[in-house]
């Protein structure tokens, strides 16, 4: 590792002198100085906690000790290149006893971490002087005492010459008789003591917890902007007789420079295989498909190949590699979806009937998600060969890498083995450890929390289905903190599955508001081509669209007049000038007094900002896509270093109106005009 790149970024980094571990004949759990719930951390201790590269991770200890000296708390970090660093917490004062400090590792790797508790003599001593001097009880003692304690640390090697001559001065001041006690207060609060003791404590009873790990991956497993669509859909024309021509990989990537154009960073392709053709789906979803009908992409495998091979209607594997380099180009990584299933026209099923189900009157099991169902798809049974199946699946995962591709995202994970996801993930990210899996687990909080701690770098989430204020709130709380160390959620506002009611009848406000929300709350977020022209008719009786282009191909006129792809390239952009807008651990939730306004800010101190530079942004959304919404909006400045009153500029990054700001600001926001306020505050610490 070159000095020119960063270890990490953190709020307070200072060298650690160990002092004698206090020991005890009998074994107890508990140290010396106890502490407990240690964070980062995952429930289930057999899985280390995560985060990607630059994210600022709160590391927090519960540490406390009896009576009433006070106490201090280190965290060692270790990097994987084995750069040691010592960063001293600070107590949350909350009455929890709850110390934190913020890092942001940068080096990617496995990282090692450890608290490290002592009693902080300087501060008892500081503590206990400054108020028996001042009242005159036992002051020559509390003299003497600090005395000895600035000579013991004047002797020691490692502290720089300029300050020990301070300590030793100090010590000497403290014994003369001709320095008044009043004086003698000066010296005790002197800040030269104050800060060299805060460098370099004076400390004893120092106790040590296990050494932990911290894996952190590169930054796109936290942080992108995703846009999906269909390469068949991309060029794809009607000839005279009605028949549709197949778009290709080269008419596909003439959509690349859009896409990029629009601020995305990741451009997700649905499977690309060849599809079958018994039980093929027409227009719909129909039982019925005519022969034009291209069936659904996720029913994969036909007498042309299987999950190693590309649909020929889109072109060659070389083509495929082209249109990679050309996405590369253009600043965007291609994602490729793994669906592990098959149709009934797969390879597997005639070479491999072991990796199916097999029902009592001898068919194979099709697909189901009740009420759903899939006729054009097997399920694999992971159970009847899964040394077999694993190194099938390995070997098509190393495939695709070969080919180029780094992201994959896979489809209904949580119907799969999780120790089959354990063990793929890491033997894969072993080899190619930039490698993202991205799980497309709509399902129960159990397993969706389990795929992460397996090792899936991200996740969908239930934003799809939170639209009220409270939902909103209790959920962004939930990923931000309950789940943050394991778990990274993609906000994917809309899939070629999903439709929400929120969507179907909320219209071009709902739109604005949801791609807003997603973009601006969390790290990751996505968006299903078609979005932004506010495609939002529902096929009857589903939640999805009409016209579903899993079953068809799909005609769009990308340069509709009223299109939202200014305003997604607008939030883009606002995404990329905003680190805070990049984490996900920051957000925090302030009151409105109006049932359908959110409020919420997110900060990054100037010390943890890779530019040097603070940053703070306030989001204020009116989630209600059929009025318009006036409220006051209730600020605490403080979050981000202000004191409390202070007023402060704000500049509305989509109207480019500035207001003055305070505790208590009135807004006013209709629906079908600007539904959303993102404000960059200007001057902030």
């Amino acid at each position: 590792m070159t000095s020119a790149v960063p270890v990490l970024r953190s709020t307070a980094q200072i060298p650690f002198r160990r002092a004698t571990l206090w020991e005890s004949g009998y074994p107890t759990i508990a140290g010396r100085i106890p502490m407990t719930d240690i964070r980062p951390s995952v429930p289930d201790a057999a899985y280390a906690p995560s985060a990607f590269s630059g994210e600022i991770v709160p590391f927090t200890v519960t540490a406390f000790r009896e009576g009433h000296d006070l106490l201090g708390v280190h965290l060692r970090l270790t990097s994987p290149s084995g750069e040691e660093s010592v960063h001293r917490l600070s107590p949350r004062n909350d009455g929890f006893d709850r110390w934190t400090v913020l890092v942001a590792p940068i080096e990617q790797g496995t990282w090692r971490f450890r608290y490290e508790a002592f009693a902080d003599d300087f501060a008892t001593w500081q503590h206990a002087a400054y108020l028996k001097i001042e009242a005159g009880v036992d002051t020559a003692l509390m003299r003497e005492t600090g005395a000895e304690l600035f000579e013991l640390a004047a002797d020691e090697s490692d502290r720089p010459e300029p300050e020990r001559e301070l300590l030793r001065t100090s010590a000497a001041r403290l014994r003369d008789p001709s320095v008044t006690d009043a004086e003698a207060l000066a010296v005790v609060a002197a800040p030269a003591l104050s800060h060299a003791f805060a460098q370099r404590p004076a400390t004893s009873l120092v106790t040590v917890t296990e050494e932990r790990e911290l894996l952190v991956e590169r930054e796109r497993a936290g942080v992108g902007a995703w846009y999906e669509f269909f390469p068949r859909s991309e060029g794809a024309r009607r000839k005279r007789n009605g028949a549709v021509v197949s778009g290709t990989f080269v008419t596909a990537a003439e959509r690349l420079p859009a896409v990029a154009q629009m601020g995305f960073d990741v451009v997700y392709l649905p499977p690309i295989h060849p599809i079958g053709r018994t039980n093929r789906k027409g227009p719909n979803n129909t039982l019925v498909a005519g022969p034009e009908d291209p069936g659904s992409p996720w029913a994969i495998g036909a007498a042309e190949g299987g999950h190693d091979t590309v649909h020929p209607d889109l072109g060659t594997l070389e083509d495929f590699r082209s249109f990679v380099d050309a996405a590369r180009e253009q600043g965007l990584e291609v994602a490729l979806d793994l669906a592990l299933q098959a149709s009934p026209d797969h390879p597997w099923v005639t070479e491999h009937p072991e990796w199916f189900t097999t029902l009592a009157d001898g068919s194979i099991a099709f697909a189901e998600n009740p009420p759903k169902k899939y006729q054009d798809i097997y399920p694999i049974n992971f159970d009847n060969d899964p040394e077999g199946i694993g190194a099938e699946v390995l070997r098509i995962v190393r495939h695709w890498v070969a080919q180029g591709v780094s992201i994959f995202r896979v489809d209904n994970p949580h119907t799969k083995p999780l120790q089959f996801w354990e063990w793929l993930i890491a033997t894969v990210n072993a080899e190619s450890p930039d490698v993202v899996f991205l799980a497309e687990a709509f399902t129960r909080p159990s397993p969706l929390k389990r795929l992460a701690q397996a090792g899936f770098q991200q996740s969908y989430s239930y934003f799809t289905w939170r639209n009220t204020k409270e939902e909103i709130e209790e959920f962004f709380t939930w990923v931000s903190d309950e789940t943050a160390d394991f778990m990274r959620p993609n906000l994917f506002v809309n899939t070629p599955d999903i439709l929400t009611e929120y969507l179907q009848y909320g219209g071009r406000p709902a739109y604005k508001v949801r791609v807003a929300l997603a973009a601006t709350g969390g790290a990751s977020y996505g968006v299903y081509a078609g979005y932004e022209l506010v495609e939002n008719v529902a096929r009857p009786g589903s939640e999805e669209n009409i016209d579903n282009e899993k079953y068809e191909y799909k005609f769009r006129d990308w340069n509709a007049g009223n299109s939202l792809a200014p305003y997604l390239t607008r939030l883009n952009e606002i995404r990329h000038a905003h680190p805070a807008l990049r984490q996900l651990r920051n957000i925090r939730f302030h009151r409105s007094e109006d049932s359908a306004i959110v409020a919420y800010s997110k900060h990054i101190a100037a010390e943890l900002s890779e530019s040097g530079a603070a940053d703070t942004v306030i989001v204020i959304a009116n989630v209600d896509p059929y009025s318009t919404r006036e409220s006051i909006v209730h600020i605490d400045p403080t979050v981000w270093g202000f004191a409390p009153g202070e007023s402060f500029e704000v500049e509305d990054l989509i109207t480019g109106a500035t207001w003055t700001w305070a505790e208590h600001n009135y807004v006013r926001l209709d629906a079908f005009v600007e539904p959303v306020h993102i404000l960059a505050v200007k001057g902030t610490s």
